[in-house]
């Protein structure tokens, strides 16, 4: 599948890093399904951590790359993120699709080429989650005074970069509001791809808690280890991170950190746990469908995307990030893990596949690409 009306045209796609497969990169490739011939620029590539088909693709650095420990410690270099960014040249092309959490949306271009950007989440450590990422008591004197010093440059480049946009993109109602809020933008949802044939229902179920993802400060790992240390039950964490060391310290002989795991490993995880722990404020969250296309309810924190994801009948919520809220949830769901039904999860997942996914991100790239050339 390609999209017709962009054939013959130079396309060029644009990813904040490339370090590993989570819920941005699985949308990344879609878009290199759809573009196999577009270059394709980031601040970072770690090779051999995404998967072949983002891995075939014509891959641009930038120079922080070449920074001392710029592939382990990029994110200390985060104040250059839009100097790093902006030096990409972009002349030669006639479109630019970028996928952008943090800095990608600020693609530097004239106004000749047409930019279109999927937005995961506005540049969320200097806005809304500024005190989880920055505030936090481990959080070292340096690099607490370093992120309030830059936090107003970096909040007045993402809204002034904003402009350089023609279509906004975005993977939810919580997303959309937030580019309304802090970009004075609208912005059309697009729900982020599953791959309903590979995960699905599948084996017994078993007496441990699951975990996916990165150790990333709003995943909120820190939670569910001390929770579980309380309730002594088995967690299994998938997944590595920023926060990793600091989880592993703190945990108690119940908890197991599993690091990367092949798919296959993964899928197996998904379809024997008793029940999936989403304790952050995810902009959208590809993981906790993940586990409901595996017949696994969920347990999630109130906020943010999973409330778009889960639903009564296929999970519960709790509505405090705390470790008594979090204990009180998993005793409940011990109770009521068996009542959860297929039908429900098939329903809640079917909207969520990748084709659709990407047949709705063809036609909205060539919407809009058709309507900005009528505005010309």
């Amino acid at each position: 599948m390609t999209v017709q009306l962009l054939e013959g045209l130079k396309v060029a796609l644009v990813h904040d890093w490339l370090n590993g497969m989570r819920g941005g990169e699985k949308c990344l490739e879609v878009l290199c399904e759809l573009f196999p011939e577009a270059d394709l620029y980031t601040l970072i590539h770690k090779k051999g951590s995404l998967s072949n088909r983002i891995e075939s693709m014509s891959i641009r650095t930038s120079f922080i790359q070449q920074m001392p420990f710029g592939l382990s410690k990029y994110r200390h270099y985060l104040p250059l993120f839009p100097l790093a960014i902006e030096q990409f040249d972009f002349s030669s092309y006639d479109i630019i699709i970028s996928s952008s959490h943090c800095v990608a949306k600020g693609a530097k271009h004239d106004e000749s080429v047409y930019h279109l950007s999927y937005v995961h989440a506005p540049m969320r450590y200097v806005w809304d989650q500024f005190d989880t990422y920055f505030r936090q008591p481990r959080t070292s004197l340096p690099i607490r005074i370093g992120a309030e010093l830059m936090r107003p440059y970096l909040q007045r480049w993402d809204r002034k970069t904003a402009k350089r946009v023609d279509t906004f993109l975005c993977n939810s109602q919580n997303i959309s509001q937030k580019i309304f809020d802090y970009y004075q933008r609208d912005s059309q949802i697009i729900y982020p791809p599953v791959d309903l044939s590979h995960f699905r229902p599948g084996g017994t179920k078993e007496n441990y808690y699951l975990m996916v993802g990165a150790f990333a400060p709003n995943k909120r790992v820190d939670l569910a280890v001390e929770a579980f240390n309380q309730l002594k039950l088995p967690l299994k964490i998938v997944g590595s991170g920023q926060d990793e060391e600091h989880c592993r310290s703190i945990a108690g002989e119940n908890i197991e950190f599993l690091g990367a795991l092949s798919s296959e490993k993964l899928l197996a995880l998904y379809q024997s746990a008793r029940a999936f722990v989403f304790p952050g404020e995810d902009d959208f969250g590809i993981t906790p469908l993940e586990a409901q296309a595996c017949n696994t309810p969920v347990i999630a924190y109130a906020s943010g995307g999973a409330k778009e994801t889960v639903t009564d009948q296929t999970g519960l919520f709790f509505t405090e990030q705390k470790v008594a809220a979090l204990c009180e949830a998993v005793e409940k769901m011990e109770c009521n893990w068996k009542y959860y039904v297929p039908a429900a999860f098939q329903q809640q997942t079917s909207s969520f596949g990748r084709k659709q996914y990407k047949k709705e991100m063809a036609v909205a790239i060539e919407d809009g690409y058709r309507l900005w050339k009528t505005k010309l």
